[in-house]
């Protein structure tokens, strides 16, 4: 801006505009909240930051099932491991308890981790797929489509 030829005293005078008043709400840290259950807890502080489970691979299709008592919280168990143990009490996949507890995969796989090493649940992990390379099964595929 190049100031006027004859600047009269009032302009140069003049105060320049007051900063807006910070909002004080503005400032707070960013709050998650549920409309009935207050703040929310991020899924990577109920694993500690970690990623990946301390044991297992806990595939998606992975059956889980609670084995003996279910633990108290003395143990330093969660109350999200404790759903687990509870919801495990029948058979369920690793999809059926992320589905139930509407967390991430990664974060149940951790958590399942947890209770895998302190032996609250136990698992049956997939079959691994048949030896697809065997031309015999493609030869028993064969007779059988042509014996129908």
């Amino acid at each position: 801006m190049i100031p006027p030829d004859d600047p009269s005293p009032d302009f140069w005078a003049e105060d320049p505009p007051a900063p807006p008043e910070p909002d004080p709400e503005a400032d707070a840290p960013d709050r998650w909240l549920d409309e009935s259950a207050g703040p929310m807890v991020r899924p990577y502080v109920l694993t500690s930051g970690r990623i990946e489970p301390s044991r297992g691979t806990f595939d998606l299709i992975t059956m889980v099932v609670a084995v003996g008592v279910e633990p108290d919280t003395t143990i330093g168990l969660g109350p999200e491991h404790l759903a687990i143990v509870r919801l495990c009490q029948d058979v369920l996949s690793v999809a059926e308890i992320t589905g139930h507890l509407d967390l991430p995969v990664a974060t149940v796989r951790v958590m399942l981790g947890d209770l895998l090493d302190k032996g609250f649940v136990s698992l049956q992990e997939p079959e691994p797929e048949a030896d697809m390379h065997d031309i015999r099964i493609y030869k028993a595929v064969i007779d059988g489509l042509r014996a129908l």
